[in-house]
């Protein structure tokens, strides 16, 4: 067994400052990410938060939908937000035939240091050795992870709009078929990136926000979220990774109380954005979480400046990594309960400093793509979910309609 210790890594060096500031502690590590040259780009990888539940004995199988093809894949998992070590007893992966289901003789096992069981100390991350098996663009792979001792409280992503299934006890990753697997949930766990060597893509996009980004209220498995229609968009003429780093109700600058939803933005975006393999832009788009919950800095009300103090530093952050940063005007969402007079002049003060401040490396007007032009405070009924404030898929397909291709490196 492999037993990583937590410690910084070079692959790292390139956030670890910005991490250490704003973490004010060491900034997790493990095997690491690969290096700012390495050909590795990431194909899949979504934003981790604490909080999730406890396993024991148990084999979780996750379904993974990568934005690009490629080969020699890895996986990365992660314990960065546990509190105790985290031991993978074994972890495969398989081409997915549908559900739990595997297609056979596609099955490979995976390691961690020519390991097949990896123990990840609390705060740290593992990538695995490099996996002989070809990934393609927009087909989805099973990646089964066995937990043989009872863990604290789950490193994952709440909100997956995919399936997660859960196995009876014991080690079933070496299964192609769905007998052992008895459940099923609609988050995954611990599994936190899969990078590829890549057949024809050139860098990578994240796409960093929140539940308008995680893709809240589109199908389950279905894969309709702006990010994903993007990713789409992207392979018909020049293929980047693109990777969906939304957490629902996220904020810029403030942790959101339910510990789920993520540290924020300005802590997070070292790791979730900077830290991702090939990363040449990032899309942001957030902000709405932290005017509608009225949210300033130590508890006092939101201002304006305070948003855009926040939106300076991300920016600041992407440059001094070397990464463009175009910023992405908030929604509409006249109707819904965030909404107010004094809410709606925040967005549009902020909307005002997106398009106009130049601090950004370019705009794209979400806010304009998806309006109602007899209303513009409020999301065209032909885009609204129902809740006012989250796009439906054809809503999710204007905003990556939006995107000018143009701006990405």
């Amino acid at each position: 067994m492999l037993l990583l210790k937590a410690r910084t890594t070079p692959v790292l060096a390139a956030v670890t400052a910005v991490v250490a500031a704003l973490l004010g502690a060491a900034p997790a590590s493990g095997s690491g990410r690969p290096a700012p040259d390495s050909p590795r780009l990431a194909a899949w990888s979504p934003s981790m938060t604490i909080g999730g539940p406890n396993f024991d004995n148990r084999t979780i199988r996750m379904v993974v939908h990568p934005s690009i093809g490629g080969h020699a894949l890895r996986l990365h998992l992660s314990n960065l937000r546990g509190t105790t070590p985290l031991t993978i007893g074994a972890t495969s992966v398989a081409a997915q035939a549908d559900r739990a289901t595997a297609v056979p003789g596609t099955a490979h096992a995976v390691t961690f240091g020519h390991h097949a069981s990896v123990t990840i100390p609390a705060g740290a991350e593992a990538v695995s050795d490099p996996v002989p098996m070809t990934v393609t663009a927009g087909r989805s792979i099973l990646a089964s992870v066995y937990l043989p001792n009872a863990t604290s409280s789950a490193t994952w992503h709440s909100d997956a709009f995919d399936t997660t299934y859960l196995s009876a006890a014991g080690d079933h990753t070496a299964e192609a078929g769905d007998g052992g697997y008895i459940a099923s949930t609609t988050s995954w766990y611990y599994l936190s990136g899969l990078d590829v060597v890549p057949d024809v893509a050139r860098g990578v996009v994240v796409a960093f926000g929140d539940s308008i980004t995680d893709g809240y209220n589109t199908p389950t498995g279905a894969y309709q979220r702006w990010p994903d229609d993007l990713a789409r968009r992207l392979a018909s003429t020049s293929p980047m990774g693109v990777v969906d780093a939304g957490i629902g109700g996220n904020r810029v600058l403030t942790d959101v109380p339910n510990i789920w939803q993520g540290i924020s933005a300005t802590k997070r975006f070292a790791h979730d954005a900077l830290g991702q393999p090939g990363v040449r832009d990032v899309i942001l788009l957030e902000g709405i979480n932290d005017i509608g919950n009225n949210a300033g800095p130590g508890g006092r009300p939101l201002t304006a400046q305070d948003l855009i103090d926040g939106y300076r530093n991300l920016v600041g952050q992407a440059h001094a990594a070397g990464v463009r940063i175009i910023g992405a005007t908030l929604l509409p969402d006249k109707g819904n309960g965030y909404y107010s007079d004094s809410a709606e002049a925040l967005r549009q003060a902020a909307n005002t400093w997106i398009r106009t401040s130049g601090a950004f490396d370019g705009v794209v007007d979400f806010e304009k793509a998806v309006a109602d032009p007899a209303d513009p405070a409020e999301l065209d009924p032909r885009f609204d979910s129902g809740d006012h404030i989250h796009p439906n898929a054809a809503g999710m397909q204007a905003l990556a309609d939006a995107v000018d291709l143009g701006l990405l490196r």
